[in-house]
């Protein structure tokens, strides 16, 4: 089996190029960093007896994700699986952001993983299976004041992949949505978490258990996991309260928050 895993020079994306080499799946990896990429490619292939192939893309341009799959096909690496990984967000409120910032979200973490997911079926071997992972967020089932570009953009992608599956079902495509927490990915996640205090801490999902689930779980046909049995009660309780009164509870929870780690 050959993954395509985007964005998999960030976090995210190394622990799940980790669970599949762990698995002796071969991997086909993109990101923006070139560099990010051929680090993880080194590291990966000094343990795992996998192909690992790289390229560079920037998946908001059509010509680069052109050529990344015409990269693939060059190299007989057609992928069986994808894991849409790739995702940006930039904290602080919307009339606080730049607009081509907002637009970036809208760019990468919806049109980009549109325009991926619709070239990637194009490849496909028609006659095997095919997975389909979209990295969402818990912050798809609410609506987030402080993130609410972002929170939108994941809530997109929650019901896009719910529909998708669906209607991919009986041509042997299986799509499962990834709604975790936190994640541990960089310094600033690590910042975000920790002002978030209790809360942030036990919201927060290891990469490793959660890249390793995942895999299972979409080879086993499921369309949802959202890890850890906190945020599973936070999905279900939530889906009980008037939203307007979630986004009063949630407004001043992350204003607390990104008052202690966007001003330190």
């Amino acid at each position: 089996m050959t993954v395509l895993i985007t964005g998999a020079a960030g976090g995210l994306g190394r622990a799940f190029a980790n669970a599949c080499a762990e698995r002796g799946f071969d991997l086909f990896l993109t990101d923006l960093s070139g560099d990010g990429l051929a680090l993880i490619a080194h590291g990966i292939q000094s343990r795992y007896p996998v192909r690992v192939l790289t390229h560079q893309c920037d998946l908001t341009r059509a010509g680069d994700v052109e050529a990344l799959f015409r990269a693939a096909e060059a190299e007989g690496a057609k992928p069986d699986m994808l894991l849409n990984v790739a995702g940006i967000d930039f904290e602080g409120g919307f009339y606080e952001r730049q607009a081509e910032e907002l637009l970036q979200i809208v760019r990468l973490n919806v049109e980009a993983t549109l325009g991926v997911t619709r070239r990637a079926l194009d490849s496909r071997v028609s006659a095997k299976p095919f997975y389909i992972v979209f990295v969402s967020s818990l912050a798809a089932f609410y609506p987030m004041p402080l993130k609410a570009t972002y929170a939108a953009s994941k809530t997109f992608l929650r019901d896009f992949a719910t529909a998708l599956g669906q209607e991919l079902r009986p041509y042997g495509v299986r799509v499962l949505t990834l709604c975790p927490g936190g994640l541990m990915t960089t310094d600033a996640a690590l910042s975000g978490i920790a002002a978030q205090g209790f809360w942030g801490g036990v919201t927060t999902n290891a990469l490793e258990k959660i890249t390793r689930r995942t895999l299972t779980r979409v080879l086993k046909g499921a369309s949802l996991y959202i890890p850890g049995s906190v945020n599973t009660l936070f999905r279900f309780v939530g889906a009980l309260v008037p939203r307007s009164l979630i986004a009063k509870l949630l407004y001043a929870r992350w204003q607390s928050a990104q008052k202690k780690w966007l001003t330190v």
